[in-house]
């Protein structure tokens, strides 16, 4: 018999839950001066990670959330079958450089800012199918990286470079978990992973596959626009494969739209009358304090969604604060080539259905 079950059009369901065996996330100074900043398991007041250029300090900083995972599932890296890992460089030269390190056989991902589901969702099916016992999933992003990619030379601030208030704030961090076919070890046994309390834990449940949604935005320092439409069409063909009401999820979370994306988000499903207001969150509005630390529109980035899944997310799933949620990674498929060239900025958004469970 199969492993998973097609939903629909774009969606599987597993016949066993792949659990979440363990969760880690790493940050920089100003993502640990925001709301969350109790909920991470470390936060570098180096934003060079001890290096000395920013991509070495992206690729330091997933490696070493990667190593952090491995070792809160009680695991060594010789144990992970696989890893599944992206950022928002070029070639995702982050990810490369740094898993490359730990001699883990790998899998480079470029979904922009819906990295982690992109990952969650390969790293799931290969559970379910029997690939691997423990499969590690990973995404970085770093502030200084991305403007440099993607904007401005961090100098130009100094000259008056100004943001708009629909522009997002690329978050320093990363976020790893990895994926197995058995709960994490109980926390009676040594080496417990924090993600299991007594005979409880988290465990992703199905998917849903995103598809590129393109809504003609040029402007790159519209994130949210150019990723709202994508998000929302996520979500209501994952309903409509299920056959369920938003009021099934007690959370649906998208990636990073930011307060922008949000009320375009809620406009795009309230044209399909579904309404998700009353359960929505956004990772992007989650990680900062836009008034207090000036962020603008919100947060964003892979690191962004990974790392607040990673401490604030699952660690509320495991305690049953939260039974179900639809968590919905955004990210804005640009490169500086097609920017450039005056193409659209197309989005994706992925679907992961994380649930409570309670052992027996």
């Amino acid at each position: 018999m199969s492993s998973t079950v097609q939903m629909g059009k774009a969606s599987l369901a597993f016949h066993e839950p792949v659990y979440i065996q363990s969760a880690a996330s790493i940050v920089g100074k100003k993502e640990g001066e925001g709301p969350l900043k109790h909920c991470f398991d470390m936060i570098s007041e180096d934003p060079r990670f001890g290096t000395d250029t920013w991509e070495n300090a992206e690729s330091t900083l997933q490696k070493e959330t990667a190593i952090l995972a491995i070792g809160k599932a009680g695991l060594k890296p010789s144990d992970i079958r696989m890893a599944f890992a992206g950022d928002l460089l070029a070639q995702t030269i982050a990810s490369s450089f740094g898993i490359a390190e730990i001699g883990i056989p790998f899998y480079g991902l470029y979904g922009a800012c819906s990295t982690i589901g992109e990952s969650l969702s390969l790293g799931a099916m290969s559970v379910a199918a029997g690939y691997g016992s423990h499969i590690l999933c990973a995404a970085s992003s770093h502030f200084a990286t991305a403007e440099k990619e993607f904007r401005f030379p961090l100098g130009y601030g100094r000259y008056g470079s100004q943001r708009p208030y629909s522009a997002t704030w690329t978050v320093t961090g990363s976020g790893a978990c990895v994926l197995g076919d058995k709960p994490p070890l109980s926390g009676d046994l040594p080496n417990a992973s924090p993600l299991r309390h007594k005979n409880r834990c988290a465990a992703i449940t199905a998917v849903t596959t995103g598809t590129v949604i393109d809504f003609g935005f040029r402007d790159s320092l519209n994130m949210g626009g150019c990723m709202a439409p994508a998000a929302s069409d996520t979500i209501s063909r994952h309903l409509t494969d299920f056959q369920r009401q938003p009021s099934y999820y007690d959370a649906i979370i998208t990636g990073d739209l930011g307060r922008v994306g949000q009320r375009i988000l809620f406009d795009l499903l309230g044209e399909k009358d579904i309404s998700i207001a009353s359960r929505h969150y956004d990772c992007g509005l989650l990680i900062f304090d836009n008034d207090a630390q000036d962020t603008h529109s919100g947060g964003s980035g892979c690191g962004c969604a990974a790392a607040v899944l990673a401490a604030f997310i699952l660690p509320r799933i495991v305690s049953g604060q939260w039974k179900k949620v639809l968590f919905v990674p955004t990210g804005a498929m640009l490169s500086k080539v097609s920017f450039n060239e005056g193409e659209s900025v197309p989005g994706i958004a992925h679907g992961i259905v994380i649930e409570h469970v309670q052992l027996s």
